[in-house]
């Protein structure tokens, strides 16, 4: 039985198995009933999606199977990632559920389950759903044709849209009762932008403060553009107006390059993009170079440290961060803790550890005494507090960090033996790290989706790496490659 669920969820093409109608209604009534089966009691259950045009018929479906089981489920809208898991918390709710592909285009959509506390559902649970799904559905089968059957019906949501004015047991509904919702899916986000302006950004004044932000015409469209405003800065908003298909086109974290010309431009201090959930964040000083998340870390770190907060004196980051991070945080004693690639894993370091501080060099940042989500709009105000309160600019903060050029190259192989097996390809591993010496890295992985083998290799030097990496490449060639 395939695996519904990875890392981030449960994602695919919308309208398509698992992403059909039918399908999604099965995974909300299975969540309902196990979270039932676990409390002794109906479930609570509060929803957000991000502005694809698929999102709203999605959590409909989703909603609608988990009423079926008796829960009591409300939404909030179109609202970030990070918001749901934090209303998950503050309500409470039993489960908070996003309808969302984060950076993904438009055409694909996706769920994600929190628990209470702001952590991702376990596997156990999501298991458990997969099982339900699948009895359902003759392994999918049956959904990918009820499906197929009924889109010329049904439009792209899968979804009659001759029952889109009668409830469950065929009655009208009352149009009073969709007001009721919308408001109150309006106050559940008006509570999170309360939150993160009275709380996490407590005592902050962005006065005299200019700032570009980039919605990637995602869920932080109306929610970042209102918390800055908020806070006192001048607010230059893009990427602020989706309309279903626009998500993450040309703009966000994906898209840098026109963030960094107008904040120049406008001279802006500050620009920040969001990817279309916006639990990740990247930002642009004023001189209009990148700071990525490494970058972030870096300037983060060195404020909670001199706070007393960073516990351990410990950040968390994945294999993919740049070495200069490494060396940057080694020169004021702070150790660099490296999990594999997904903020999940991140998350479970820094829990398992007690550090206070983690996140990629994506733009995911973790805060876990505030929240175990990442939260873009947290980090955003974390970094205004760390150049308001130093009274310099990012380009200042962010000193003493430097960036290692790397190399990626890929060997496709016939097949996947453990690289210590293989004692040519150890040998020349071990070589080139020596050959790095601490001031250098070697990561040599297997991709998990296709036939390759990853060197990524990082050092001061960009013709050295190049020729360390294809030295390497060689060798993999030889005793792995496909031919």
């Amino acid at each position: 039985m395939k695996k519904l669920f990875g890392t981030d969820g449960m994602r695919g093409e919308a309208g398509r198995f698992p992403l059909d109608a039918a399908t999604v209604r099965i995974a909300g009534r299975s969540l309902a009933k196990r979270l039932a089966e676990r409390l002794g009691r109906a479930a609570r259950i509060v929803a957000g999606r991000d502005t694809r045009e698929s999102g709203e018929w999605i959590e409909s479906a989703f909603l609608e199977g988990a009423r079926a089981s008796g829960a009591r489920v409300e939404s909030a809208g179109v609202i970030t990632t990070p918001g749901v898991a934090y209303l998950a918390r503050a309500l409470p709710a039993d489960a908070g559920v996003v309808i969302s592909a984060s950076h993904n285009p438009f055409q694909d959509n996706g769920i994600k389950i929190f628990a209470p506390d702001g952590r991702k559902l376990d596997d156990a649970t999501e298991r458990l759903i997969e099982a339900d799904i699948y009895a359902a559905t003759d392994g999918g089968a049956h959904a990918s044709e009820e499906n197929s059957e009924s889109k010329a019906a049904s439009g792209p949501s899968g979804v009659d849209k001759s029952k889109a004015e009668v409830d469950e047991g065929g009655a009208e509904v009352d149009e009073s009762g969709a007001e009721e919702d919308a408001l109150r899916s309006a106050a559940l986000r008006v509570r999170y932008l309360d939150y993160l302006g009275e709380e996490v950004a407590a005592g902050l004044s962005l006065n005299g403060m200019s700032v570009v932000v980039d919605c990637a015409n995602g869920a932080a469209s109306e929610l970042a553009p209102a918390l800055l405003a908020r806070l006192g800065a001048r607010v230059v908003a893009t990427g602020d107006a989706p309309d279903g298909r626009n998500i993450n086109r040309g703009c966000g974290s994906l898209y840098m390059d026109d963030l960094q010309r107008r904040v120049v431009e406008e001279g802006a201090q500050l620009g920040v993009a969001y990817d279309g959930d916006a639990d990740r964040s990247l930002f642009v000083d004023a001189r209009g170079r990148l700071v990525d998340g490494d970058a972030t870390l870096w300037v983060l770190a060195k404020r909670m440290q001199g706070r007393g907060e960073l516990a351990g004196d410990r950040v968390v980051a994945t294999v993919m961060s740049n070495i200069g991070l490494e060396l940057a945080l080694r020169s004021r004693r702070v150790e660099l803790l490296r999990t594999d690639v997904g903020d999940k894993y991140v998350l479970e370091e820094l829990l398992r550890t007690g550090a206070a501080l983690g996140g990629e060099q994506s733009g995911h940042i973790i805060f876990p005494r505030t929240s175990l989500a990442g939260d873009g709009m947290i980090t955003t105000v974390n970094l205004l507090r760390a150049m308001r309160e130093a009274g310099r600019a990012l380009d200042e903060l962010t000193e003493g960090f430097e960036r290692y050029p790397q190399v990626l190259t890929n060997v496709r192989v016939r097949e996947k033996v453990p690289f210590e097996e293989v004692a040519e390809v150890a040998r020349a591993a071990r070589d080139v790290q020596a050959r790095l010496g601490e001031r250098g890295r070697l990561l040599l992985r297997y991709s998990g989706t296709e036939p390759l083998a990853r060197i990524m290799i990082e050092g001061q030097s960009q013709e050295e790496i190049e020729r360390l990496a294809e030295e390497l490449a060689a060798v993999i060639r030889r005793t792995l490659g496909a031919g």
